[in-house]
């Protein structure tokens, strides 16, 4: 069986425990990291730049993502013109929404074409794919992610429960984790996309996360 060292696909480790991504970074498999509000909020975090310095200054070799967390595209340009000074290995995560469902494709598009490293988050839908594809610059480093966790989750994650049930089985034992997830069967991805920027800006406003920006000066 082949290893972690010896894997094509790059590790990205995803949190925002500041000794939890300190010990990833010793570990040569991971290749980057990635945060987002609700889980900065989960930990604890207050100050949204200075823990994003902290990070960089421990991690300075292999990218990083930031989140934006306003809702209104303007705000969230500025954020992510300041975010992208903060060091040559941030990426920018971009919510392919705003929370009220409106596409984040002509800011993408406006960020990259301005040499902004972009890591536009929560598509769970080929239509959100095609067009964030379509809006990145090619000579821009960018990544797109696909939350396939979450689209598993509306039914491939509990693809086992409905196997047995139809080649008889009598009983399967479910731990209580994927029970919980029954109620995604058959959910709409572009409302699961949605409802997950919503979490994200909830979580930053919930947190009270604040970046002061040059609009914001004005």
């Amino acid at each position: 069986m082949i290893n972690a060292e010896g894997l094509k696909v790059k590790i990205f480790a995803d949190g925002a425990d500041i000794d939890g991504m300190r010990a990833m970074a010793a570990k040569p498999y991971i290749k980057g990291f990635t945060t987002n509000p609700t889980l900065m909020r989960k930990a604890g975090i207050i100050d949204y730049e200075g823990f994003a310095r902290e990070v960089l200054r421990e991690i300075s070799d292999r990218p990083v993502s930031f989140e934006v967390f306003a809702d209104d595209f303007a705000e969230m340009e500025a954020q992510a013109r300041m975010m992208a000074g903060w060091g040559k290995n941030v990426y920018v995560k971009i919510p392919v929404t705003n929370t009220k469902g409106l596409s984040a494709a002509g800011l993408v598009r406006r960020l990259s074409r301005a040499g902004v490293q972009l890591n536009v988050t929560a598509l769970m839908t080929l239509e959100q794919v095609y067009d964030i594809n379509d809006a990145l610059w090619p000579d821009t480093p960018a990544n797109i992610s696909v939350f396939a966790g979450r689209i598993a989750d509306t039914g491939r994650e509990l693809l086992n429960i409905f196997q047995a049930d139809q080649i008889g089985c009598h009983i399967i034992t479910v731990t209580s984790d994927v029970l919980g997830k029954l109620k995604l069967v058959g959910k709409d991805l572009t409302a699961y996309s949605l409802e997950t920027v919503e979490m994200f800006y909830r979580d930053a406003a919930s947190a009270g996360f604040a970046i002061r920006t040059e609009r914001a000066q004005v």
